[in-house]
Protein backbone atom coordinates (compact mmCIF):
# COMPACT_ATOMS: atom_id res chain seq x y z
CA UNK A 1 0.00 0.00 0.00
CA UNK A 2 1.39 3.38 -0.89
CA UNK A 3 2.20 5.82 1.91
CA UNK A 4 -0.36 8.47 0.95
CA UNK A 5 -3.16 5.91 0.70
CA UNK A 6 -2.16 4.42 4.05
CA UNK A 7 -2.22 7.85 5.69
CA UNK A 8 -5.63 8.66 4.20
CA UNK A 9 -7.03 5.37 5.47
CA UNK A 10 -5.73 6.17 8.97
CA UNK A 11 -7.37 9.61 8.91
CA UNK A 12 -10.67 8.19 7.67
CA UNK A 13 -10.70 5.58 10.41
CA UNK A 14 -9.94 8.19 13.04
CA UNK A 15 -12.70 10.45 11.76
CA UNK A 16 -15.23 7.62 11.86
CA UNK A 17 -14.16 6.67 15.40
CA UNK A 18 -13.50 3.04 14.51
CA UNK A 19 -11.35 0.74 16.59
CA UNK A 20 -7.95 0.64 14.91
CA UNK A 21 -6.39 0.96 11.52
CA UNK A 22 -5.03 -2.03 9.66
CA UNK A 23 -1.42 -1.16 10.12
CA UNK A 24 -1.92 -1.13 13.90
CA UNK A 25 -2.97 -4.78 13.85
CA UNK A 26 -0.67 -6.88 15.99
CA UNK A 27 2.09 -8.37 13.90
CA UNK A 28 1.75 -5.87 11.05
CA UNK A 29 4.85 -5.16 9.02
CA UNK A 30 4.87 -1.37 9.34
CA UNK A 31 7.76 0.46 7.76
CA UNK A 32 8.52 3.92 6.51
CA UNK A 33 11.54 4.38 4.28
CA UNK A 34 13.96 7.07 5.45
CA UNK A 35 14.53 10.02 3.14
CA UNK A 36 17.43 12.39 3.04
CA UNK A 37 16.65 15.79 4.55
CA UNK A 38 18.74 18.93 4.18
CA UNK A 39 18.87 20.67 7.55
CA UNK A 40 19.42 24.43 7.84
CA UNK A 41 22.75 25.19 9.42
CA UNK A 42 21.36 26.84 12.52
CA UNK A 43 17.56 26.63 12.43
CA UNK A 44 17.32 24.69 15.69
CA UNK A 45 20.16 26.28 17.60
CA UNK A 46 19.57 28.10 20.87
CA UNK A 47 20.86 31.62 20.38
CA UNK A 48 20.65 33.12 23.86
CA UNK A 49 21.43 30.61 26.61
CA UNK A 50 21.32 31.74 30.23
CA UNK A 51 24.68 32.74 31.71
CA UNK A 52 24.15 30.83 34.94
CA UNK A 53 21.66 28.46 36.46
CA UNK A 54 21.09 26.55 39.67
CA UNK A 55 19.86 23.09 40.56
CA UNK A 56 18.83 22.05 44.03
CA UNK A 57 17.82 18.96 45.96
CA UNK A 58 20.07 15.97 46.68
CA UNK A 59 19.36 13.80 43.61
CA UNK A 60 19.47 16.67 41.12
CA UNK A 61 22.69 18.09 42.59
CA UNK A 62 24.43 14.70 42.68
CA UNK A 63 23.56 13.89 39.06
CA UNK A 64 24.73 17.31 37.86
CA UNK A 65 28.02 16.85 39.74
CA UNK A 66 28.52 13.38 38.25
CA UNK A 67 28.00 14.82 34.78
CA UNK A 68 30.66 17.48 35.39
CA UNK A 69 28.27 20.45 35.17
CA UNK A 70 28.93 21.92 38.62
CA UNK A 71 30.57 25.34 39.06
CA UNK A 72 30.08 25.97 42.78
CA UNK A 73 28.30 24.05 45.53
CA UNK A 74 26.39 25.92 48.25
CA UNK A 75 25.54 23.97 51.41
CA UNK A 76 23.52 25.00 54.46
CA UNK A 77 25.99 26.28 57.04
CA UNK A 78 25.04 23.83 59.82
CA UNK A 79 24.18 20.81 57.61
CA UNK A 80 25.68 17.47 58.56
CA UNK A 81 25.20 13.82 57.71
CA UNK A 82 25.98 11.11 55.16
CA UNK A 83 24.37 12.94 52.22
CA UNK A 84 26.39 16.08 52.91
CA UNK A 85 29.59 14.04 53.14
CA UNK A 86 28.72 12.37 49.83
CA UNK A 87 28.16 15.75 48.20
CA UNK A 88 31.44 17.16 49.48
CA UNK A 89 33.31 14.09 48.24
CA UNK A 90 31.74 14.34 44.78
CA UNK A 91 32.46 18.08 44.61
CA UNK A 92 36.08 17.46 45.58
CA UNK A 93 36.45 14.82 42.86
CA UNK A 94 35.12 17.29 40.29
CA UNK A 95 37.19 20.20 41.64
CA UNK A 96 34.01 22.12 42.45
CA UNK A 97 34.42 24.69 45.27
CA UNK A 98 32.10 24.40 48.29
CA UNK A 99 30.67 27.34 50.22
CA UNK A 100 28.69 27.14 53.48
CA UNK A 101 25.84 29.67 53.49
CA UNK A 102 22.74 30.54 55.56
CA UNK A 103 19.31 29.17 54.70
CA UNK A 104 18.14 32.55 53.40
CA UNK A 105 20.71 32.48 50.61
CA UNK A 106 19.70 28.97 49.58
CA UNK A 107 16.06 30.04 49.60
CA UNK A 108 16.88 32.95 47.31
CA UNK A 109 18.94 30.89 44.86
CA UNK A 110 16.28 28.16 44.67
CA UNK A 111 13.40 30.66 44.48
CA UNK A 112 12.09 29.22 47.76
CA UNK A 113 12.13 25.69 46.40
CA UNK A 114 12.68 22.53 48.46
CA UNK A 115 16.46 22.66 48.27
CA UNK A 116 17.23 20.19 51.12
CA UNK A 117 20.10 22.40 52.23
CA UNK A 118 22.05 22.26 48.96
CA UNK A 119 22.19 24.32 45.76
CA UNK A 120 24.60 23.85 42.88
CA UNK A 121 25.55 26.56 40.39
CA UNK A 122 25.89 24.84 37.02
CA UNK A 123 26.86 25.50 33.44
CA UNK A 124 23.83 26.24 31.21
CA UNK A 125 22.01 23.21 29.86
CA UNK A 126 23.09 22.45 26.29
CA UNK A 127 20.11 21.51 24.16
CA UNK A 128 20.60 19.41 21.05
CA UNK A 129 19.27 20.29 17.64
CA UNK A 130 17.03 17.67 16.02
CA UNK A 131 19.76 16.54 13.59
CA UNK A 132 22.12 16.18 16.56
CA UNK A 133 19.56 14.10 18.47
CA UNK A 134 19.08 11.80 15.47
CA UNK A 135 22.84 11.45 15.07
CA UNK A 136 23.39 10.85 18.80
CA UNK A 137 20.73 8.13 19.07
CA UNK A 138 22.26 4.66 18.85
CA UNK A 139 19.01 2.70 19.08
CA UNK A 140 18.07 1.55 15.54
CA UNK A 141 14.36 1.88 16.45
CA UNK A 142 14.22 4.94 18.73
CA UNK A 143 11.27 6.21 20.75
CA UNK A 144 11.01 10.01 21.04
CA UNK A 145 8.58 12.21 22.93
CA UNK A 146 7.41 15.51 21.44
CA UNK A 147 6.12 17.96 24.06
CA UNK A 148 3.70 20.39 22.44
CA UNK A 149 4.12 23.67 24.36
CA UNK A 150 4.08 22.26 27.90
CA UNK A 151 4.06 25.13 30.41
CA UNK A 152 4.28 23.47 33.84
CA UNK A 153 7.88 22.67 34.90
CA UNK A 154 6.61 19.99 37.30
CA UNK A 155 4.92 18.16 34.41
CA UNK A 156 8.06 18.43 32.31
CA UNK A 157 10.25 17.14 35.14
CA UNK A 158 7.91 14.24 35.88
CA UNK A 159 7.81 13.26 32.20
CA UNK A 160 11.61 13.30 32.04
CA UNK A 161 11.77 11.08 35.12
CA UNK A 162 9.39 8.55 33.53
CA UNK A 163 11.17 8.80 30.19
CA UNK A 164 14.48 7.90 31.81
CA UNK A 165 12.95 4.99 33.70
CA UNK A 166 11.35 3.55 30.56
CA UNK A 167 14.28 4.03 28.20
CA UNK A 168 12.90 6.84 26.01
CA UNK A 169 15.64 7.85 23.57
CA UNK A 170 15.00 11.59 23.50
CA UNK A 171 12.57 14.45 24.10
CA UNK A 172 11.80 17.23 21.62
CA UNK A 173 10.46 20.59 22.76
CA UNK A 174 9.76 23.92 21.03
CA UNK A 175 12.10 26.85 21.52
CA UNK A 176 9.31 29.37 22.18
CA UNK A 177 6.17 29.50 24.34
CA UNK A 178 7.08 26.42 26.35
CA UNK A 179 8.96 25.57 29.53
CA UNK A 180 12.61 24.69 29.11
CA UNK A 181 15.15 23.09 31.46
CA UNK A 182 14.68 25.12 34.64
CA UNK A 183 15.82 24.39 38.21
CA UNK A 184 12.32 23.14 39.05
CA UNK A 185 12.36 20.80 36.04
CA UNK A 186 15.73 19.43 37.13
CA UNK A 187 14.56 19.00 40.74
CA UNK A 188 11.30 17.30 39.73
CA UNK A 189 13.13 14.98 37.37
CA UNK A 190 15.39 13.90 40.28
CA UNK A 191 18.38 14.18 37.97
CA UNK A 192 16.86 12.33 35.00
CA UNK A 193 17.44 15.42 32.86
CA UNK A 194 21.13 14.50 32.87
CA UNK A 195 20.35 11.18 31.14
CA UNK A 196 17.56 11.92 28.64
CA UNK A 197 18.70 13.98 25.63
CA UNK A 198 16.52 17.04 25.00
CA UNK A 199 16.36 18.69 21.58
CA UNK A 200 14.87 22.15 21.15
CA UNK A 201 13.50 23.16 17.76
CA UNK A 202 12.15 26.38 16.29
CA UNK A 203 9.14 24.75 14.63
CA UNK A 204 7.59 21.47 15.83
CA UNK A 205 5.67 20.88 12.60
CA UNK A 206 8.86 21.11 10.59
CA UNK A 207 10.58 18.86 13.11
CA UNK A 208 7.88 16.22 12.67
CA UNK A 209 8.30 16.37 8.90
CA UNK A 210 12.01 15.69 9.40
CA UNK A 211 11.24 12.75 11.66
CA UNK A 212 8.88 11.30 9.04
CA UNK A 213 11.57 11.68 6.41
CA UNK A 214 13.87 9.71 8.73
CA UNK A 215 11.36 6.86 8.90
CA UNK A 216 9.41 7.70 12.07
CA UNK A 217 5.71 7.12 12.66
CA UNK A 218 4.00 9.92 14.57
CA UNK A 219 1.33 9.40 17.23
CA UNK A 220 -0.88 11.88 19.08
CA UNK A 221 -3.71 11.76 21.60
CA UNK A 222 -7.39 12.46 21.03
CA UNK A 223 -10.73 11.58 22.63
CA UNK A 224 -11.73 9.58 19.52
CA UNK A 225 -8.46 7.77 18.84
CA UNK A 226 -7.40 4.14 18.97
CA UNK A 227 -7.41 2.59 22.44
CA UNK A 228 -3.82 3.00 23.60
CA UNK A 229 -3.63 -0.66 24.72
CA UNK A 230 -4.03 -1.65 21.04
CA UNK A 231 -1.29 0.70 19.89
CA UNK A 232 1.52 -0.81 17.83
CA UNK A 233 4.42 0.99 19.53
CA UNK A 234 7.24 -0.92 17.87
CA UNK A 235 9.63 0.53 15.35
CA UNK A 236 10.79 4.13 14.98
CA UNK A 237 8.11 6.19 16.72
CA UNK A 238 7.47 9.64 18.16
CA UNK A 239 4.62 10.40 20.58
CA UNK A 240 3.16 13.91 20.97
CA UNK A 241 2.07 15.03 24.45
CA UNK A 242 -0.20 18.08 24.23
CA UNK A 243 -0.36 21.26 26.28
CA UNK A 244 -1.88 21.00 29.77
CA UNK A 245 -4.92 23.11 28.95
CA UNK A 246 -5.25 23.25 25.16
CA UNK A 247 -4.11 19.76 24.30
CA UNK A 248 -2.35 19.05 21.03
CA UNK A 249 -2.33 21.91 18.53
CA UNK A 250 -4.32 21.61 15.32
CA UNK A 251 -1.20 22.10 13.23
CA UNK A 252 0.52 19.08 14.74
CA UNK A 253 -2.67 16.99 14.55
CA UNK A 254 -2.46 17.24 10.75
CA UNK A 255 0.94 15.53 10.85
CA UNK A 256 -0.16 12.60 13.03
CA UNK A 257 -0.30 9.09 11.56
CA UNK A 258 -2.61 7.72 14.27
CA UNK A 259 -4.43 9.18 17.26
CA UNK A 260 -4.50 7.31 20.56
CA UNK A 261 -6.98 7.60 23.40
CA UNK A 262 -6.94 6.62 27.07
CA UNK A 263 -10.45 5.40 27.96
CA UNK A 264 -12.10 7.19 30.88
CA UNK A 265 -15.48 6.69 32.57
CA UNK A 266 -15.38 9.46 35.18
CA UNK A 267 -16.82 12.95 35.10
CA UNK A 268 -13.46 14.61 34.30
CA UNK A 269 -12.55 13.59 30.76
CA UNK A 270 -8.88 14.49 30.88
CA UNK A 271 -5.71 13.47 32.67
CA UNK A 272 -2.72 15.44 33.91
CA UNK A 273 -0.16 15.64 31.09
CA UNK A 274 2.53 13.76 33.03
CA UNK A 275 0.06 11.03 34.08
CA UNK A 276 -1.17 10.52 30.52
CA UNK A 277 2.42 10.49 29.29
CA UNK A 278 3.33 7.90 31.90
CA UNK A 279 0.56 5.51 30.80
CA UNK A 280 1.51 5.82 27.14
CA UNK A 281 5.25 5.59 27.76
CA UNK A 282 4.86 2.38 29.72
CA UNK A 283 2.54 0.85 27.15
CA UNK A 284 5.31 1.44 24.61
CA UNK A 285 7.89 0.14 27.10
CA UNK A 286 6.01 -3.13 27.57
CA UNK A 287 5.59 -3.68 23.85
CA UNK A 288 9.17 -2.79 23.00
CA UNK A 289 10.66 -5.03 25.71
CA UNK A 290 11.73 -8.55 24.94
CA UNK A 291 9.64 -10.06 27.73
CA UNK A 292 7.84 -7.15 29.37
CA UNK A 293 10.95 -6.31 31.40
CA UNK A 294 14.09 -4.50 30.31
CA UNK A 295 14.09 -2.85 26.89
CA UNK A 296 15.60 -4.91 24.09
Amino acid sequence: MKENKRRQNNKNLRGNNQGKSKWLEKGSNRERSPKKVNHPASSDQVSTPENENFVFGHHAVMEALKQGRGNKLFILEDARGAKIDELKQSAQEQSVPVKWVPKQKLDTMSDNGVHQGMVLAITPYEYLSLPELLEKTTNPEPFFLILDNLEDPHNFGSILRTADAAGVDGVIIPKHRAVGITPIVVKTSTGAVEHVPVARVTNLSQGIKELKAAGFWIFGTDMLGTNYTKWNARGKIALIIGNEGRGMSAGLAKEVDEMLTIPMIGHVQSLNASVAAGLLIYEAFNQRSTNGGAPS
